[in-house]
């Protein structure tokens, strides 16, 4: 098989995957389990060979049926694509192995199989996204990607889940028909969809139709803002976290927004580049957005009672900071960015999954209720305070080397205002995670002889959560194992 269809089979796995699991169902489910644990590891390594791949040999480059790029679909597999489909399928790989552990929270038996179901056309989706070189087939994926969340959302069939799937729905129909609205622009002002050819066309076309050029900006932005979370379009959030499942929370927030921050980075530098960025002043835009979300998301954190909309608001705070990082539009500003789309997806993952284990066995969501629970679950709370500590920024974790990067990046564009922003948001986030730390390890000692063991835990989620705090310092300490990987991702944007 030539190398440049490999991309392709990833994605026919997951579709096939999504077909054969309704045909086991009068079969054992380990069947099922294990056949999608074969192919989330083949499309692993695949995806791992990808990104050796396009970062030591050249780009791959697919264009279905054999038509010109003009015409048909094309596929681009660059670093920026390698790099972040592995980022996906890893996380997948995680929250897999961990939903295996029979720690559904709250999702009926009978409904784990359309649970698999909705995680491989979830897989599906974002791996499209992220291969497609056509902002028109990235509106398709999009879509694929709404209607599939908003059923992961509402699996646990509750009142409060399809309350929160249908804001979704509203929510993100608004921003598919934005981007849409957004994509028809472009394509009546110069003949294109395919990016590579909108970018060589789109200089023109803003000097001869300059109101089609900025209005298709601003729905691009606002219709991804609205999908990715963004201040102040980030409403839908925190009540889809709360009423999810803790393994759906964890795709949601870890994957699913980051996708679509990656999107707005293939729109912003690859079909507007940075000079008609900087004519229509967006990076100005964007970083006040990033600095409302840094300050104000936290501060939404802090006033959750229940820690799974503490971390949702937690979550809007960190596209925050991503945001500034995009917002600078610099190399620097890029890097500091996907470095922290890395670590917070392994954070975030850690944390829903760790709370997912506390639901799971003491059912209590309520943050006081983390009274001793460090004694009672030492596993869970460990993991969970090493992503908390990550979060703050402390050194040792991937979350420091994050914001020192957002730091240096800031620096390098002269904008210490945003510098102090960053350092308060930092503070805002101790004020919220640090008393759960404290609550669960230092402050009753009528707990301390309760020390449990964890052996009533399923290995399959003592393994991820294992992994998960493992790699969250091991970035900390060795963070140039992945650097050259995300550099060679931000120089797609600034060669």
């Amino acid at each position: 098989m030539n190398i440049d269809q490999l991309p392709i089979l990833n994605l026919i796995l997951f579709i096939l995957m999504a077909l054969i699991i309704p045909l086991l169902k009068r079969r054992p489910f380990k069947i099922t389990l294990i056949l999608g644990f074969i192919v989330l590891i083949f499309v692993t390594i695949s995806s791992g060979y990808l990104l050796w791949y396009v970062n030591n040999v050249r780009d791959i480059s697919y264009t279905f049926g054999g038509h010109e790029s003009r015409y048909g679909i094309e596929f681009l597999i660059t670093p920026f694509s390698a790099l972040f489909t592995i980022v996906v399928i890893v996380l997948a790989d995680i929250i897999y192995i961990y939903s295996s552990g029979d720690a559904t929270d709250g999702i009926e038996d009978t409904e784990y199989g359309r649970y698999y179901i909705l995680l491989f056309i979830l897989l599906l989706s974002m791996f499209g996204i992220l291969y497609t070189n056509d902002l028109f087939n990235t509106y398709v994926f999009i879509e694929i990607l709404s209607i599939t969340t908003c059923a992961i959302i509402s699996i646990k069939k509750k009142k409060d889940t399809y309350t929160s799937a249908f804001r979704y729905v509203m929510m993100n129909e608004i921003g598919s028909l934005s981007y849409l609205f957004g994509v028809g622009l472009i394509y009546m002002a110069t003949g294109y969809t395919n990016i590579t050819l909108v970018a060589e066309a789109v200089e023109v076309a803003f000097v001869n139709y300059p109101m089609n050029i900025i209005i298709a900006l601003g729905f691009m932005v606002v219709g991804l803002g609205i999908k990715a979370a963004i201040f102040p379009f980030h409403i839908w959030l925190p009540d889809a976290h709360s009423s999810a499942p803790s393994t759906s929370s964890a795709i949601l927030s870890a994957i699913v927004i980051k996708v679509y921050l990656l999107v707005l980075v293939k729109v912003l530098f690859n079909v507007f580049g940075v000079e008609i960025l900087n004519e229509m002043n967006m990076p100005v835009i964007l970083l006040i957005l990033a600095a409302s979300a840094m300050i104000l998301g936290s501060v939404f954190a802090i006033a959750q009672k229940d820690v799974k909309r503490m971390l949702g608001y937690s979550s809007v705070a960190q596209v925050g900071y991503i945001l500034l990082g995009i917002a600078l539009v610099s190399f620097f500003g890029l890097r500091a960015a996907f470095f922290h789309i890395i670590s917070h997806g392994l954070m975030k993952t850690a944390l829903f999954l760790s709370v997912g284990e506390i639901i799971f066995y003491k059912k209590t969501r309520k943050v006081n209720d983390f009274d001793g629970m460090g004694f009672i679950m030492p596993l869970a709370m460990g993991v969970f305070s090493i992503a908390a500590l990550g979060m703050i920024g402390i050194p040792l974790t991937s979350g420091f080397i994050s914001k020192l990067n957002l730091g240096i990046a800031v620096l390098e564009n002269n904008y210490i205002i945003f510098l102090v922003i960053l350092i308060v948001s930092s503070l805002l986030n101790v004020i919220y995670y640090l008393p759960i730390i404290i609550l669960a390890f230092l402050r009753n000692e009528k707990y301390h002889y309760r020390m449990t063991t964890i052996e009533k835990t399923p290995r399959t989620m003592i393994f991820p959560l294992i992994i998960l705090g493992t790699v969250i310092l091991l970035l900390g300490l060795f963070p140039n194992t992945i650097m050259p990987y995300i550099e060679a991702a931000a120089k797609v944007f600034f060669s």
